[in-house]
């Protein structure tokens, strides 16, 4: 056989030319109808292990669920054969029998062997089901040995079999019997009242694990919680295999016709604090889909659908959350959009009636989802026709508009109940409220001890900056910190200091304007790290007064325009993180002197040295001496910065409380403080240059500290 007749092999195609020129479209695989699914099983069904089979058998059993969702079906049978099939019974308006137009196929071959066909893409078949894809059975029956459907309808019982999709008839009962293609035929002539489907299916082992296995516990959980999901159906599970424990057989039946308010009370564990209480509503949304037209073309329709809301919740006395969701009565475990919009209308609706009762004081901060979820158990369901979910496995709903409505619809319903009148609902409601706010103020204060905590641990652990000279003293009213510009003036100031209360921390230079940086960048920013890692007390909202290391925080830098400006910038840091120290009074600029005036032969028990704090002080001071006959060396030292003066001269006019002066900083109006920050440390330069050219001609220069 030559090469151009023969289709190459795997290892030819290996060899091929690696340049490609040998990749043609005789390469290609056409998978058509069901062989996509029997390749690539695990894209429809997730898995081909345990779980892959369940999610088969509850393709099968929400079709009937469908049925029973339009109200045309009460009675669903799942029975478990012994001989490893299983049987799914619904006495629902049964499948179509007649032919689809467009295929020349009956409606149930249509539905067995054809993706993305059914009764759920409009139409008005549903208004809402589980299935929305139309790829459900026609999966099952892919991914099966045999499947056997008989269907009564319109008089007579319609029967059609197929060998993995395949229609035709088996000649006896198994997947091994002799088959014969055909198509659907009528096999008996029944009452034209009686009308259902049965499906029967041999799970396909060449597909599936040797392993795979139906969980009886997993069946009687979901046939539960669906009778649950819908009132008034009777849903019965019999085991003939013997999948019970140690082997034994069973049948098993559940019906509720409490609904959700049931389910929810059979969720709960803990004792009850309010009564289950019913939110329902809907609401109506626009979508664009495209819609099959007259001549066949499908184009993009703007259509009006409806939502509709049920919820059951209750709080109860225990901490943990219990929430199931579904759409159309299919579970989504991982939640989506209507999940999303019940948690955010619960939050929301509580902190604003917790606001109005006033149960939350104006200091303390709203209280956040956990607070509001804490002992709550709810199911949230809600129903619409094409839902969009993510995936096959239908985990998690997509469709945007669902947050909206629920949100709408829980927000009114739940205030109504927060704010009631009624002496028994007010009751609940307030206790109900208080636990939420109880749950916050623990919360808080759980975090409150873990940053104490944290911070004993960073204490006792010596990692704080190797920089900081610390005071021996652990009295926090006497113990003062100074903050000090320069490496050069910290030798100095060393030795100046009482280190039994006096602490020193160096700052290099001109730290992080932190007005016009964001939080991470203050954080990293090694001077400002420092700073509040030594105070101690944390920052921004977190930030403890009470746990503050020290009873000042002392500024002490040179007197001249950069020690100004580094003043500012400290004072920035503390005023945006640090605010309650500055309202506390706590916080102080140091005030060193700016000239030493040397005395000649001063009199008894005057100074020989006199030390003033500005030019116009020392002006002053000079005219006084002269006038007094004062005799004063010509030589008036100036300093240029804290690191020219000798300790003794440092202690005695600026660190030793017996003779300093200390500056308090504080802020009488926060409003117009913050305002001033703003404007000179913020962002926006352009109000700052005209502030600064409007104030430049009515400068007192007498004001400047410099």
């Amino acid at each position: 056989m030559t090469a151009e007749t023969s289709v190459p092999s795997t290892a030819l195609l290996a060899g091929a030319d690696r340049d490609g020129s040998n990749y043609t479209a005789r390469h290609l695989l056409v998978l058509e109808g069901l062989e996509a699914v029997r390749k690539r099983p695990g894209m429809y069904i997730g898995s081909t292990d345990s779980r892959g089979l369940m999610h088969c058998l509850w393709e099968i059993i929400d079709n009937s669920v469908d049925e029973a969702l339009g109200g045309y079906c009460d009675h669903i049978e799942v029975i478990l054969h012994d001989d490893g099939s299983v049987e799914v019974r619904d006495n629902g308006r049964g499948i179509p029998v007649d032919v689809e137009p467009k295929t020349g196929l009956s409606g149930v071959e249509v539905v067995m062997t054809k993706l993305h066909a059914g009764g759920k893409f409009g139409g008005g078949s549903y208004a809402a089901s589980g299935g929305l894809h139309g790829v459900g059975a026609s999966v099952v029956n892919a991914l099966s040995a045999r499947l056997d459907v008989e269907v009564d309808r319109s008089g007579h019982t319609h029967a059609i079999s197929f060998r993995r999709g395949v229609p035709g008839a088996f000649a006896a009962m198994g997947p091994d019997a002799k088959f014969e293609a055909g198509g659907l035929r009528k096999a008996k002539k029944i009452p034209r009242t009686r009308t259902g489907t049965r499906v029967r299916y041999w799970a396909d082992r060449q597909i599936f694990l040797k392993d795979a296995k139906l969980s009886l516990e997993h069946l009687h959980q979901r046939a539960r919680q669906t009778a649950f999901l819908v009132p008034g159906l009777t849903i019965v599970v019999r085991d003939e295999y013997g999948l019970g424990e140690g082997g034994s057989k069973g049948e098993e039946s559940f019906r509720f016709d409490g609904g959700i308010s049931e389910f929810c009370e059979y969720l709960a564990t803990d004792k009850p604090v309010c009564d289950v209480l019913r939110l329902s509503g809907q609401g109506t949304f626009k979508e664009t889909v495209p819609v099959l037209d007259d001549h066949g073309q499908m184009t993009p329709t703007e259509v009006t659908r409806e939502l509709g809301v049920d919820v059951a919740l209750r709080w109860g006395t225990g901490y943990d959350t219990t929430l199931k969701s579904f759409v159309n009565i299919i579970a989504t475990p991982k939640g989506g959009t209507h999940v999303a919009g019940f948690e955010q209308a619960v939050v929301k609706t509580m902190n604003e009636v917790l606001r109005t009762k006033k149960l939350l004081r104006v200091a303390e901060d709203d209280i956040v989802k956990d607070d509001a979820l804490e002992g709550l158990t709810a199911v949230v369901t809600v129903r619409l026709a094409e839902p969009q979910f993510e995936g096959q496995t239908k985990e998690v709903l997509g469709t945007s508009a669902a947050r909206r409505i629920v949100n709408t619809v829980i927000s009114k319903e739940l205030k109504a109940f927060l704010t009631s009148t009624k002496r028994d609902a007010a009751a609940q409601a307030r206790v109900v409220m208080e636990k939420a706010v109880a749950a916050a103020r623990t919360r808080i204060a759980a975090r409150q001890h873990k940053d104490a905590q944290r911070r004993k641990t960073a204490l006792e652990s010596s990692s704080l900056p190797a920089k900081l000279a610390d005071c021996r003293s652990d009295d926090v009213e006497r113990s003062e910190l100074f903050i000090v510009e320069g490496d050069s003036a910290l030798g100095t100031a060393k030795l100046a200091r009482n280190s039994e209360f006096q602490a020193l921390l160096p700052i290099r230079g001109k730290i992080l304007n932190v007005q016009k940086s964001s939080v991470t960048d203050m954080l990293k920013n090694a001077e400002c790290g420092a700073i509040i890692q030594v105070i101690g007390a944390g920052s921004g909202r977190t930030f403890d007064i009470d746990a503050a290391r020290y009873g000042k925080i002392i500024m002490m830098t040179d007197a001249d325009v950069d020690g100004s400006h580094i003043r500012t910038l400290l004072l920035t840091l503390f005023h945006r993180y640090m605010r309650p120290m500055v309202e506390a009074g706590r916080v102080f600029a140091a005030v060193p002197p700016l000239h030493r005036v040397e005395l000649i032969q001063p009199k008894k028990g005057q100074d020989k040295y006199v030390y003033t704090y500005s030019d116009r002080e020392l002006r002053d001071k000079l005219l006084e001496f002269q006038s007094k006959g004062v005799r004063y060396k010509d030589s008036i030292q100036r300093y240029k910065g804290l690191g020219e003066m000798d300790a003794d001269q440092l202690a005695e006019t600026t660190m030793d409380p017996r003779h300093r002066t200390l500056r308090r900083i504080n802020l009488s109006d926060l409003d117009s403080a913050e305002q001033v920050f703003d404007l000179l440390m913020g962002n926006d330069v352009a109000p700052r240059k005209e502030f600064i050219s409007n104030s430049a001609a009515t400068l007192d220069r007498s004001r400047i500290d410099a």
